[in-house]
């Protein structure tokens, strides 16, 4: 076209205008992608500019020419060339044949500089290193590019890969950390240098990113990796990354369901980390155990351990989630609001909820702010039933999602938005949405097992009780293989209504006997608020059956140890059955 053809002649009028160093150092900016710092440039020149002075200079003169533009908003000034000028800049790139040994060049330069970062990332402030750091994303890009590529360098790579990962998962770029990093694992097995060290990085890597992207936080991959991550740092005596993988090893089982597994890695990874200098470091197994505590029903327990993990925090480590993938302070407030929630402190488990938000939010951490609207927030909104909240929520969590590409809170938005439209009385569109979500997610999935309940409760009000009872079976035989019980008397009270639904002969009898164990484990958990929905479930068929007065005196002593949330969904409806029950008893 004419405004190319004049451009490009513009662009020969200056480029020639350039001595030969000149040409040459213009040449050698090609390589950068997405701009470059005076010290990249000083790195990577070919010619006399190999120091900062010189590299500044020939910046300078280059600025001057309109051949590259100056950004020198920040602390440290940065370059770069317009598209159209770097296109240019390339092709007298290709022409020269230096572009393999300045491709090497930048490469070399940005495994220095993310082997600097990695180090830096434990220390620095947040903002200080992603500012500095996070605008390396391309070059970082470009660099593994051309190691991977016939002309480049694997064992390069290797080493970029590995110390990348930091800025990937601070960053939750999750699924671009699990392709590169899968792709270093494969140079590594065909003979790519690399120590113990960086193989040991790169599935540590590797687990982290599968654990939260698409389904991979149920797949054995992850698993596999946290285990060859763990092997390699016990050989290498490595307190730091044994920790690390431990804790990537029980939150991989916790995910899978297996909670007395997860609780034994819990308790060697509590003893383990009761050893470690970092404050932080030895709150992990505390945390920990609380979570395993709550999953396997034991909630005063696990109270005990997630306040005490947020006493004693005094401040957000970055650190932890650069290691970790969460903010630790988010997980505790999370499984603290569902804990307090199960003993009927509903109030506080709201506030606790809209805490964990908030403090991912402070944080500014992808991963975080999904973690802890997925894992709290929604679900003590719907257990609540605060339909505006969970509209909030949910809303939020979708929203949040569907920007960053992360496919697992995705499904389980969708599948919360399918409950909000059940409770809002359209079940039909709640049981496609409920269905289009689960169907996402794997049964053994924490998450999916929540949503399981609700929506086998949701089939019961379609009229597909089979079907509801089925799911409800199904959910309870996995939460019983892995022991995971914080919800088994819901479970087993939502298969006592689905029973009384169904209609058969005896339903009344065999939902009484179901009503009845779900009552026996919410009472033996010390979960008030499980145990107050089996008791009104119970109270509400024994006064259809004419037992009133047995009715009353089974669901009064539950409701009244209530202190707090008596303006909530299953209060409400407990205090208007007790009552109804009055009534009918004084008649």
């Amino acid at each position: 076209m004419p405004r190319h053809q004049t451009m490009r002649a513009v662009l020969d009028w200056s480029y020639g205008l350039l001595g030969e160093d000149e040409q040459r150092f213009f040449r050698a900016l090609a390589i950068f992608a997405g701009g470059l710092t005076i010290e990249a440039a000083a790195a990577v020149a070919t010619d006399a500019a190999r120091t900062r002075t010189q590299a500044i200079n020939r910046l300078s003169d280059l600025v001057m020419k309109s051949l590259v533009i100056a950004d020198v908003s920040g602390v440290n000034p940065r370059f770069r060339l317009l598209n159209t000028t770097r296109a240019y800049a390339i092709e007298k790139l290709d022409a020269s044949g230096e572009r393999k040994l300045l491709a090497r060049l930048h490469a070399e330069h940005y495994r220095s500089l993310f082997e600097r970062a990695e180090v830096e990332a434990a220390s620095q402030p947040p903002r200080e290193w992603l500012a500095q750091y996070a605008q390396e994303i391309d070059n970082l890009s470009a660099g593994l590019d051309w190691a991977f590529s016939p002309d480049g360098d694997a064992s390069i790579g290797v080493a970029l890969a590995a110390a990348a990962a930091p800025l990937w998962m601070e960053l939750s770029l999750l699924e671009e950390c699990r392709a590169r990093v899968e792709r270093a694992l494969v140079a590594l097995a065909g003979g790519a240098h690399g120590d113990a060290r960086c193989e040991m990085k790169l599935h540590t890597a590797l687990g982290a990113s599968l654990q939260f992207i698409t389904m991979g936080i149920i797949g054995p991959e992850a698993g596999a990796a946290w285990e060859r991550a763990l092997g390699i740092a016990e050989s290498l005596n490595d307190a730091d990354s044994v920790l690390r993988s431990l804790s990537g090893l029980w939150l991989f089982q916790t995910a899978n369901g297996q909670h007395r597994v997860a609780l034994a890695l819990a308790q060697r990874l509590s003893g383990l980390a009761a050893k470690q200098s970092s404050h932080g470091d030895r709150l992990v197994g505390e945390r920990a155990l609380g979570i395993s505590r709550h999953f396997l029903g034991e909630q005063s327990s696990a109270q005990h351990h997630l306040e005490n993990v947020l006493a004693a925090y005094v401040t957000s480590a970055r650190r932890h989630i650069i290691r970790f993938q969460i903010d630790p302070r988010v997980i505790a407030r999370v499984f603290l609001a569902r804990t307090l929630w199960v003993r009927g402190f509903v109030d506080q488990a709201l506030r606790a909820a809209e805490d964990g938000v908030e403090a991912a939010r402070m944080a500014n951490h992808i991963n975080s702010i999904g973690y802890a609207l997925n894992f709290g927030a929604c679900p003590i909104a719907l257990l609540v039933g605060d339909l505006d909240a969970a509209e909030r929520h949910i809303g939020a969590l979708l929203g949040h999602a569907a920007r960053h590409g992360l496919m697992i809170w995705l499904a389980s938005g969708q599948s919360y938005q399918g409950h909000l439209a059940v409770q809002r009385g359209d079940v039909m569109t709640g049981l496609r949405l409920m269905r289009a979500g689960s169907n996402q997610l794997d049964i053994v999935h924490t998450t999916s097992r929540f949503i399981a309940f609700l929506m086998a409760e949701a089939l019961g009000r379609a009229g597909q009780v089979s079907e509801g009872l089925a799911a409800i079976e199904g959910t309870i035989a996995h939460s019983e293989h892995g022991q995971e019980l914080w919800a088994i008397a819901e479970l087993l009270r939502i298969k006592g209504e689905l029973v009384l639904l169904e209609g058969e002969p005896a339903a009344a009898t065999a939902a009484e006997h179901v009503f009845r164990q779900a009552l026996d484990w919410a009472r033996r958990q010390g979960a008030l608020s499980w145990e107050l929905r089996a008791a009104t479930s119970l109270a509400r068929l024994w006064r259809d059956h004419g037992r009133p007065p047995e009715a009353k005196a089974l669901l009064q002593p539950v409701y009244n140890r209530f202190t707090e949330g008596l303006d909530t969904a299953d209060l409400k409806t407990a205090k208007a059955l007790l009552g109804e029950l009055g009534n009918l008893d004084s008649r």
